[in-house]
């Protein structure tokens, strides 16, 4: 207790001197409001004519510097101003085709450990364009380069779907990631501003979009050669945030060239604020043990093995039932329960296939498999026509990269059959893998699915 107790006192002390520290570098922070329970570290308005260099360093990078990105990062401050009170990042298209951003990173003077994150912004529309307000370590080196060194994504919007949000900590070797959306009822990202944050302690981080809770991670890992760093590692040393327009890429999508939307592809920032706790925060915080969902009383770990109860349209389900997930890339399909239990009638129209093998996704979250085990995985499965294809059934990773722990292709005919499959499961302890169907990019016409399993087998 005694240790703990000066362990504290000294942390509030450091906090204290780091905070007298910034706020004297010519930032009284008056237009910046207080919070309850705690103190401001550092906070850009934006309320110049200029861009604060003591705060923010405007990074170069090549084309394809990552993600396979179609944009040049440059210091040219036609790509990066301010204008009433908000940072505009300004994509900009040359007659060649070429593309150039801004990239912004807070200079090592403004990095810090743990704390609240609140930004405000509005998005840019149009496909490839993908803005951001992310962290990354002040040293990568610390733990590794990416992904062992982690990330926090703050917030991320794809310019073709800006009703839709996501924030995301990446981790791990091998990749791990665990991410939160939020889908907007009324209006986008880009109709308007909105607030975007980040609560992030040791053992904890929560994320928030307009002040409502939708993503709380409390496990997460740094490893090299399969040996685990000790917790909370990655995410207990000093970040920088990061702010980006990327224009292109693997995730986004590209812009077709000469598209008239980006004369419009503006990512506004109206500010930019960073609190942290009165009192400071103790790293002394356990290393929580992983849970797993327990079978049914017949050992099932699918809760509705013949599609009896309705399917959600996005993950809610917490393990209790099945997912059917259509991409906005004309993919589409009609659902329909069999009388009596009997299974799953799935209808696909020529032309609706989609253009990825996830187009069309049918799922179960929430899959707990443990190093070492064996599982045994089974259904049913029949046509009305004598040869229907799909790509890939699996078990997959959602929290370590997507990784396929099992993955074949399928062939469906209008005899029943029933696939059963042993898996010797070798891979790290996973309480949150999924078992899919991808029906995407592949047959069109009228499949069925029943008796699902997934069941331990004990020597």
């Amino acid at each position: 207790m005694k240790k703990r107790f000066l362990r504290r006192i000294a942390l509030a002390l450091t906090l204290g001197l780091t905070l007298t520290g910034l706020a004297g570098c010519g930032n009284s922070y008056k237009n910046t409001p207080k919070k309850d329970g705690y103190k401001i570290l550092w906070a850009d308005e934006f309320e110049g004519s200029k861009l604060n260099n003591k705060i923010w360093l405007r990074e170069e990078r090549p084309v394809g510097w990552t993600n396979e990105e179609s944009q040049e990062y440059v210091k040219d401050e036609k790509n990066g101003f301010i204008r009433d009170g908000k940072f505009v990042i300004k994509g900009i298209e040359n007659p060649k085709g070429i593309y150039t951003s801004c990239k912004l990173r807070n200079t090592d003077k403004y990095a810090f450990k743990y704390g609240r994150i609140e930004t405000r912004a509005k998005v840019p529309e149009g496909k490839g364009l993908w803005p951001a307000i992310w962290m990354m370590p002040e040293k990568e080196s610390l733990y590794g380069q990416w992904p062992k060194c982690g990330e926090i994504d703050i917030m991320e919007v794809l310019g073709d779907q800006t009703e839709l949000a996501y924030g995301t900590v990446h981790y791990g070797e091998p990749h791990a990631e665990k991410q939160g959306t939020v889908t907007l009822t009324n209006g986008t990202f880009a109709s308007d501003f909105h607030d975007f944050a980040v609560e992030w302690e040791p053992g904890k981080m929560e994320w928030f979009i307009d002040g409502q809770s939708y993503l709380v991670v409390t496990d997460w890992f740094s490893a090299e050669n399969d040996i685990e760093k000790d917790w909370p590692a990655p995410f207990n040393q000093k970040f920088c945030i990061q702010m980006n327009l990327a224009i292109g890429g693997t995730w986004p999508g590209y812009p077709e060239i000469g598209a008239d939307y980006m004369d419009k592809a503006e990512f506004e920032i109206d500010y930019v604020r960073v609190y942290q706790k009165n009192g400071g925060y103790d790293e002394n915080v356990p290393k929580p043990e992983k849970t797993y969902r327990n079978p049914d009383e017949t050992g099932n770990y699918i809760t509705d093995p013949n599609f009896e109860k309705d399917l959600m349209t996005k993950d809610t389900s917490k393990g209790t039932g099945w997912v059917f997930h259509k991409e906005k890339d004309g993919a589409d399909a009609t659902i329909e329960k069999l009388p009596d239990g009997a299974g799953l009638k799935i209808t696909i129209d020529e032309g609706n296939q989609g253009i990825k093998d996830y187009s069309l996704q049918l799922y179960h979250a929430e899959m707990p498999f443990m190093k070492g085990k064996k599982y045994k995985l089974s259904f049913d499965y029949w046509s009305d026509q004598d040869e229907f294809k799909i790509n890939e059934v699996c078990i997959d990773a959602p929290n370590a990269g997507w990784k396929r722990y099992w993955k074949q292709s399928l062939t469906f005919t209008k005899t029943k059959q029933t696939l059963e499959y042993i898996l010797d499961y070798d891979q790290k302890d996973d309480p949150g893998a999924r078992f899919e169907f991808n029906l995407g990019n592949a047959s069109s016409g009228t499949i069925y699915l029943a008796n699902v399993r997934v069941e331990e087998v004990k020597d």
